[in-house]
């Protein structure tokens, strides 16, 4: 409820309106004072309405920014189609969208104000091309480019700035430096513009050329940025980045920042940490990197550390640190900070928060987590769409709730093909083959074009269903249909998919004439279906071809123990236990999980820490 204070601002003054608008912090406030603002026959006031659409079109409290949308479109966008005016009110607007989560609108809107007569300014050009840009909507852009090129403005600097920043962002570098040189006049801006954009594009020969070129008077921070961060993030130019870091005049939170990020991505953990230490001041970017860095690498207990001595953290900071959690393995540790966050700090989760969260749910099997989020999620009427729809389903089908998955993928508005592959691999590791096939062939005929991870879900969903010719088939359509190179993973489903059929043959055959070569996962693919047909010929052959690789982990020397086992060979059997206890390789324990009335219960191979392990290996006595 918004309150009126005293003021000595006549009855009818726009003053206390506008300040009672600014502090309205909910759609019902801003309900009440228009209400008044009809009441008292303000809203035939042309200087109050103006005010109202320049103060609040930029606000950050959507419900404004709308009351603001709504003002201009009852009181201004009317009037301007009788008489050329200045379209200062028109760019306030636009640019609501343009920063805003809609920016296609701000197109609609800069037609229509072109189709009403109004005659655009330098203003209206840029802001139409940042939303082009931020849509990557080319051909659109080329278009307001035309417009321009007619008008008396195609030789303004900020223009042909605006212009070149829409080509480099749309990944157009070269276009972008074809309108460079041939402007008449440059500023910094121009210099800068195409220095970042070839740095961030991974040409940093070219940054560097113009860099050279580039006036001493126009030459700033901005530039020398633009070059260390292009640097530090191309393959081979830390060393040229921390040479221009040490030599720059002047460096602010951007220059530290892009040279720690650079050697925490070459993982040089040490020297970030050294730099980090020297910062004169951070940000909250500066204590991310860090945390992402560490993270990471697997030093969790230092990002950690990281995380507890952050002066202020953002909903990024606990993101990255959730992340970290769950990329670790650690995604209890990742659920248990999402409550912290929820309870402690005054934030509130975005999407990446509650993604991260259902992956930790999902690892752990905890679906009573998974179904608290989504009660989260419908009561703050967040869409389940994009990534959080694709963690919903990824969720439900890792905790064994196929039915769920399928009703939640059923019931999304809008599905990419990163729905259908969560729910097409969620099929796949719930053994329904036939269904997964079914979606595949709906997605077909829904025109929905697959990717290399639909088939990755397809040719598994085959192999775990025993459908070999079904798998064959895909595999080629995969090929010779959608023009998808394979990769390790699809020749890795292929050789499950023969070598659980009994066709060892074919299996070895397609792993010697693959154009790349095999990993282990690929070949241990292969020797575990030798161990189930045995034939211990193709699985010997198999075991020098994964000794070659040098990529021998505990599961490998587990499935050749297996082998030789089974064929009663226990002198290899033992030699192969001695290796790998000279070499330190233990064996994963098999672990399960059971969830009983809310509670998920662990159960590890002769763990027996359980409180009730007595009554269980009684009641599996019996049961035996």
């Amino acid at each position: 409820m918004v309150v009126c204070a005293h003021s000595i601002q006549p009855w009818n003054s726009t003053l206390p309106t506008l300040l009672l608008l600014g502090k309205c912090r909910t759609l019902n406030d801003v309900n009440q004072i228009h209400a008044r603002i009809i009441t008292t026959g303000l809203n035939r006031n042309a200087a109050l309405t103006t005010k109202i659409v320049l103060n609040f079109s930029s606000s950050p409290h959507p419900h404004l920014v709308e009351f603001a949308r709504y003002v201009f479109f009852c009181h201004h966008a009317t009037e301007y189609q009788e008489k050329q005016v200045d379209p200062f009110l028109w760019n306030a607007i636009i640019r609501s969208f343009t920063h805003g989560d809609d920016p296609k609108q701000a197109i609609v809107l800069f037609s229509l104000m072109l189709r009403l007569g109004i005659r655009a300014d330098r203003f209206s050009y840029s802001l139409v091309l940042k939303a082009c840009s931020r849509l990557s909507l080319i051909k659109e852009g080329l278009q307001i480019h035309c417009l321009i090129g007619k008008t008396e403005l195609r030789w303004d600097v900020f223009l042909q700035n605006s212009l070149i920043g829409f080509y480099v962002r749309c990944g157009l570098v070269e276009v972008a430096r074809h309108l460079f040189d041939r402007m008449t006049e440059r500023d910094s801006v121009s210099w800068n513009s195409m220095i970042d954009g070839y740095g961030k594009n991974g040409s940093t020969d070219f940054a560097a050329e113009l860099f050279d070129k580039m006036p001493k008077e126009d030459k700033n921070v901005i530039s020398w940025n633009s070059m260390i961060r292009g640097y530090a993030q191309s393959k081979d130019g830390l060393e040229m980045a921390w040479v221009l870091f040490n030599q720059m005049p002047k460096r602010d939170l951007i220059s530290w920042n892009s040279i720690i990020d650079g050697l925490v991505k070459r993982g040089k953990l040490k020297a970030a940490r050294e730099l980090f230490d020297r910062m004169p001041t951070r940000d909250k970017v500066s204590w991310v990197i860090m945390i992402d860095g560490f993270a990471k690498f697997g030093s969790v207990d230092t990002a950690r550390c990281l995380f507890d001595n952050m002066p202020e953290r953002d909903v990024v900071a606990w993101n990255s640190m959730m992340g970290g959690y769950v990329q670790n393995g650690f995604s209890a540790e990742a659920l248990k900070l999402f409550c912290e966050m929820q309870t402690e700090s005054n934030l509130t989760p975005d999407h990446a928060t509650l993604v991260i969260a259902l992956s930790a749910a999902a690892a752990l099997g905890h679906i009573n987590e998974g179904i608290s989020i989504l009660n989260y999620v419908e009561k703050n009427g967040l869409p389940v769409d994009g990534k959080l729809g694709v963690a919903f389903i990824d969720m439900f089908s890792k905790c064994g709730s196929i039915k769920d998955a399928m009703w939640l993928f059923e019931n999304l508005e809008e599905r990419s093909v990163d729905h259908w592959n969560a729910m097409i691999n969620g099929l796949a590791i719930h053994g329904l083959g036939e269904l997964a096939l079914d979606l595949f062939m709906e997605m077909e005929r829904l025109s929905v074009k697959p990717d290399d991870i639909t088939f990755i879900g397809v040719l598994n969903a085959c192999g775990h269903a025993g459908l070999l010719k079904e798998g064959l088939m895909c595999f080629e359509l995969m090929r010779r249909v959608y023009n998808i190179k394979p990769k390790l993973q699809h020749y890795g489903c292929m050789v499950d998919v023969l070598g659980r059929a009994g066709h060892l043959r074919e299996a070895r055959r397609l792993i010697e004439n693959m154009p790349i070569q095999p990993n282990d996962v690929v070949l241990r693919a292969l020797l575990s279906a030798s161990r189930n047909h045995y034939n211990f010929d193709m699985g010997e052959w198999v075991a020098k071809h994964l000794s070659q690789l040098d990529a021998c982990n505990s599961s490998t020397y587990i499935l050749l123990s297996n082998l030789y086992a089974g064929f009663g060979m226990w002198n290899e059997v033992s030699r192969i236990r001695t290796i790998m206890k000279e070499n330190d390789i233990s064996k994963v324990p098999g672990c399960s999980w059971i969830e009983l009335d809310g509670i998920v219960h662990e159960f590890v191979v002769g763990d027996l820490s359980h409180p009730q392990v007595t009554e269980i290996n009684l009641l599996l006595e019996n049961l035996c």
